[in-house]
């Protein structure tokens, strides 16, 4: 098959694929959610089932004992919501008045009028309860899409055997490089998954040692939120840090608070990045950071906030993909991490050069 044949097949298949992608997010979203769930809660539910507890039994508890930990942790925070909620017209008012304050100062060193740049109406139109309606019904279809992932993790759960005589039947040719892959794959999203609950704690209670020490009111509800978003890489560390700074600076009198917050904030996220990530979840995923960031940016565009945390362990679970398939080796090494070794890249450019200057030789004589 000739090479541009080749090159607009996968064209095709990769823009028909973002179409499905992102017009069937309603029914896919829940779905491979349910899948990466599936995958992390089945050494719980195999493990209830060794103590001969019937599967359907043994999925069911484990899905309820993963969702009581949640519901604790949300009844936990649920007092501190209210309360932020309730304080949000009074942090309005804080944030004109520190902001009308500073821009005078700086009117009057640049010799501006700067006394009134913002009006109450604008700042507070995305804080009054209209505003927060909005937000709440924008997500309601994510609450009505979580809703269906039980379902999703129990029925992918209890029929595991069924699909996995599937794939043996499916490709009975090259079945154990199948099953191979599927236990790979699994691996990846265990690992990932795990690791990244293991990193959300650590880094909340971080956060939170921190907000108490400086006696931020909302303490629990800041770490909780800056270590959830945490799970976003990029993005979400900056937006969380950036509403944590922000609060700070609007309930404290010293700019001393909101500078420490940053640094705090900044030396946790290089802590994370640096040691505690690295040494908790390992290199389990393999992708290269410019993979990573692709992932992250495609993941948004078609399927949100869940895009952006489920595409980093899909890329993953792409790349050993197109390492098991012939002809396609080279693009799942174009999204590891490994780096060639000195002598072979330098061989590599020794030959390319070689070539070209031969190249050169050749048609000067």
């Amino acid at each position: 098959m000739p090479l541009i044949q080749k090159i607009a097949y996968y064209l095709i298949i990769i823009v028909f694929g973002a179409i499905v992608m992102r017009e069937g997010d309603f029914i896919l979203v829940p779905l491979v959610w349910g899948v990466f769930f599936a995958f992390a809660l089945n050494p719980i539910a195999v493990w209830l089932e060794k103590r001969k507890i019937p599967r359907s039994l043994a999925i069911i508890l484990s899905i309820l004992l993963v969702t009581a930990i949640v519901v604790g942790v949300f009844y936990a925070l649920l007092d501190q919501m209210v309360g932020l909620v309730k304080d949000i017209p009074e942090i309005g008012e804080n944030l004109q008045g520190k902001m009308s304050h500073y821009l005078e100062e700086v009117g009057g060193m640049v010799g501006g009028d700067f006394s009134d740049p913002l009006r109450s109406e604008q700042i507070l139109k995305y804080l009054t309860p209209d505003g927060l309606n909005n937000t709440l019904f924008s997500t309601g279809k994510s609450l009505t899409l979580a809703g269906i992932i039980p379902l999703y993790i129990f029925l992918l759960m209890y029929y595991k055997d069924f699909f996995a005589a599937f794939l043996i039947r499916f490709s009975s040719e090259n079945k154990d490089r199948v099953l191979a892959w599927v236990m790979d794959s699994g691996k990846i999203i265990q690992s990932y998954l795990s690791g990244m609950v293991r990193v959300t704690l650590i880094v909340a209670i971080l956060a939170g040692v921190y907000f108490y020490l400086i006696g931020l009111k909302y303490f629990l509800l800041f770490a909780a939120f800056i270590a959830i978003m945490n799970l976003i890489p990029y993005a979400g560390v900056f937006l969380s840090s950036l509403f944590a700074i922000l609060y700070v600076f609007l309930t404290t009198d010293s700019l001393v608070y909101p500078v420490m917050t940053f640094a705090v904030l900044w030396g946790i996220q290089l802590l994370e990045n640096n040691i505690i990530t690295p040494l908790v979840v390992g290199s389990q995923v393999k992708v290269n950071a410019l993979a990573v960031i692709l992932a992250i940016l495609l993941g948004g565009y078609l399927w949100g906030v869940s895009g952006m945390i489920l595409f980093i362990p899909l890329v993953g679970v792409l790349k050993i993909t197109l390492e098991r398939i012939e002809g396609l080796e080279a693009f799942g090494f174009l999204l590891s991490d490994e780096v060639p070794k000195e002598e072979n890249s330098g061989k590599i450019r020794i030959g390319f050069w070689g070539k070209l200057f031969r190249k050169k030789s050749e048609e000067g004589e």
